[in-house]
Formats: structure tokens, C-alpha cells, sequence
């Protein structure tokens, strides 16, 4: 059931019922702002190369974008921390986040 964190009734003025919800702007968009910047970065170049969205299709994904996190990792231990494959500087450690994130919303999207 929703509730107000302070207690207030949820028809009082002031009242909103967001208690134990995720706070996604203080908790994930204000604490890695740096980062989610880098994830979008790696978002669109992507995009470019392929499509919007098109990740969400791609068969076995989760074993392949856990694989591809572990490439970008071994490849920043070997070249450097950007990917010069890539037509501009993207980091390698935003493609192993970028990775991390699709792997786990398949996950997720799984489990329902």
C-alpha cells in the first residue's frame, strides 16, 4: 500500500505517496551523473552503428553482453582506457557498464 512518508493522509494538502519507492534521481541520475553520461554516450554511438533499441532482440543476449563486458575489460587492462575501434573516444569502462546495464534489464525483463 502507498503511503506518505511523513504520515500524512494521502487526500491532505502536501500529501505524496512515493514511500519505499525507488528514488531514481537521488539514488541512481544524482549519485553517477558522470556515468549515466557515459552510458548514454556509448547509448548512441551504438545506435549509430545499429539501431535504437535493437540490443533488446539480440538472440542469447545475456550470455553475449556478459561476454562483451568482459572483453572491454580485458581490452582496457590491455590498450588503454578507450575502445580505438570506435570511430570517436568512447571508454572502455562505460561499454562494460553500457553491458552490465543490458545484461541486467534482460534479466529482468526475464523474471516477469
Amino acid at each position: 500500500m502507498e503511503v506518505d512518508p511523513t504520515g500524512r493522509n494521502p487526500h491532505d494538502l502536501g500529501a505524496k505517496l512515493d514511500s519505499g519507492k525507488s528514488p531514481v534521481f537521488r539514488g541512481l541520475l544524482d549519485y553517477f551523473p558522470r556515468s549515466c553520461s557515459a552510458v548514454a554516450h556509448v547509448s548512441r554511438v551504438g545506435a549509430e552503428k545499429y539501431a535504437w533499441k535493437g540490443w533488446e532482440s539480440v538472440p542469447d543476449g545475456v550470455n553475449r553482453y556478459s561476454d562483451a563486458l568482459g572483453r572491454h575489460l580485458l581490452a582496457e587492462s590491455i590498450e588503454g582506457l578507450y575502445d580505438s575501434t570506435m570511430k570517436e573516444p568512447v571508454l572502455h569502462a562505460a561499454q562494460v557498464a553500457w553491458n552490465a546495464l543490458a545484461r541486467l534489464e534482460l534479466i529482468l525483463k526475464d523474471m516477469k
